[in-house]
């Protein structure tokens, strides 16, 4: 009896479907198809699951592969990252294929290191940031590997306190993203703050910049130990940035300063400065109301910002105290499609054309100089640093730490893991206390394989690792090292003398 009641009851909601589909006008795969029309509907919700788990190779899901995520959840959970019987890559057509130049006599790691990567051993920075400036706050980093802007707002209250706790834990410093210092953020991880168009946490009534209550804030907030000011990021340069009525929640809306429920959209300009000039006045005036190191993060677009900027450094004495170079290839923030596949330069094309530009005056050892744009896996982290980065910054593997699975729902709301969504009952899958340990183990394991790349070098730190260890294979049994594709003089991409014999102290 209850199996016919079930029975009907199911044919009943059936054909109510079907009704509605062959009455609804909307959508013609329905009307033409009622009821089993919607399986098209659920499959293509599922898609990018079904790719990542069961069509696609190891090596072929896009943006991170398969092999690179399970390297990042390996390590995270403090598990065996390795990988047996030999690379599943095509050396056989290696285009553009990175290849580690070992020594016939690498270094050996000093007796007394853990066997396994551990979050409170530091890996310091090779520079001091804000040294070259004299600013009062002057620090050195003690970790080459560092977290990158997530704002509040775009991350869950969960994930973003998961990632500050798993800053405290390895040491790194945890940039802020754009949407202001939260709660979220203090507990125990200490910060970059980023300052975007909006100004948020720093601004009046209006949306304009207020200075003074900027310095009220790193006053009340001593986890702030540095400042940036965010000109554009990889995601979508040229636009500024957006959060979904969805995502402004009460709270959120009381940090930013803006409207419960309504779409926050960022200028695509600052409204506080309007050129080179203007913006170097701004970052001395905070740098000196405030003694932090002040920089500036963007992606790379046209050259003549950069010339200009390293032009009115070197003739006027003012300037960044670091740069983050973000890739066109970074992805923590949603956007329009053609500006996330076509606007900014590659982080690698980006960075070099930069670098080169402050080294060709003698400037780029007065910055600290930080990189961005899927950067988290070991081999592009040396890459990087190889090429002049004194600092890594890693978002979408952090998410990945923290229980990410690349389901691509970052602007619907609706994350399956609660990482980037403002929705309670999906938060609270995420548990911070464990998220935290992971997010620290994986760090800590992303130093430690820096660290084992830069001994295979013969170095004794991934800083010192120069353009010249590094090579790209190309068609016809050809190979060029990056210090030859990006035309880098001897010396560049490494740090100065000085920083050289700091290092070599440090890491003994």
């Amino acid at each position: 009896m209850r199996a016919r009641t079930l029975l009907a009851s199911v044919g009943a909601a059936l054909a109510g479907v079907a009704t509605y589909d062959l009455l609804q006008r909307r959508h013609a795969i329905l009307r033409n198809f009622p009821v089993v029309g919607h399986l098209r509907y659920l499959l293509e919700s599922v898609g990018p699951e079904l790719r990542q788990y069961i069509v696609t190779d190891n090596d072929q899901e896009r943006p991170f592969s398969r092999d690179q995520r399970r390297w990042v959840y390996a390590s995270a959970k403090g598990e065996n990252n390795w990988f047996g019987f030999g690379t599943d890559n095509d050396l056989e057509r290696p285009e553009g294929y990175l290849v580690i130049k070992q020594v016939a006599f690498p270094r050996t790691p000093p007796p007394d290191e853990p066997r396994h990567p551990d979050p409170a051993r530091p890996l310091p920075a090779a520079k001091l940031l804000g040294g070259a400036r004299g600013r009062a706050r002057a620090f050195r980093p003690s970790s080459v590997v560092n977290l990158s802007a997530m704002s509040f707002g775009s991350l869950s209250a969960a994930a973003v306190e998961a990632l500050n706790r798993g800053a405290a834990l390895a040491g790194c410093l945890h940039t802020t993203g754009e949407g202001g210092i939260s709660p979220h953020h203090l507990h125990g991880g200490d910060l970059v703050w980023q300052i975007g168009t909006g100004y948020f946490g720093c601004r009046d009534g209006e949306g304009r910049f207020d200075l003074e209550r900027l310095v009220d804030v790193v006053a009340a907030t001593p986890q702030v130990r540095a400042i940036e000011l965010k000109l554009s990021q990889g995601a979508k340069p040229g636009l500024g940035g957006f959060l979904p009525g969805a995502k402004v929640t009460p709270e959120i809306a009381a940090i930013r300063g803006i409207p419960v429920g309504r779409d926050c959209r960022s200028p695509a300009v600052h409204t506080a400065f309007h050129d080179v000039d203007g913006m170097l006045e701004l970052v001395e005036t905070i740098a000196a109301r405030t003694g932090l190191p002040v920089g500036i993060k963007s992606a790379v677009g046209e050259q003549a910002f950069w010339e200009d900027l390293a032009l009115r450094m070197e003739r006027t004495g003012r300037g960044v105290d670091f740069i983050t170079i973000d890739g066109g290839e970074g992805g923590t923030g949603a956007a329009p499609l053609t500006f996330s596949d076509h606007v900014a330069l590659p982080f690698m094309w980006g960075f070099t054309r930069v670098y080169r530009t402050f080294a060709e005056r003698g400037l780029h050892e007065q910055v600290v100089w930080v990189g961005s744009g899927k950067l988290g896996l070991p081999e592009r982290a040396l890459q990087a640093m190889a090429l002049g980065c004194d600092l890594v910054n890693v978002g979408r593997t952090a998410m990945f730490s923290i229980g990410c699975i690349q389901a691509q729902r970052c602007h619907t709301g609706r994350c399956p893991t609660g990482v980037a969504t403002q929705s309670a009952w999906l938060q609270r899958g995420l548990d911070p206390a464990l998220k935290s340990v992971r997010c620290a183990t994986y760090i800590a394991t992303l130093r430690h394989e820096l660290l084992r790349l830069a001994r295979a070098c013969g170095e004794p730190h991934p800083a010192l690792v120069g353009p010249e260890h590094l090579e790209l294979l190309s068609k016809g049994y050809r190979a060029v090292t990056l210090q030859e594709l990006f035309d880098y003089q001897p010396g560049w991409g490494l740090p100065s003398a000085a920083d050289r014999q700091v290092l070599q102290a440090l890491m003994g």
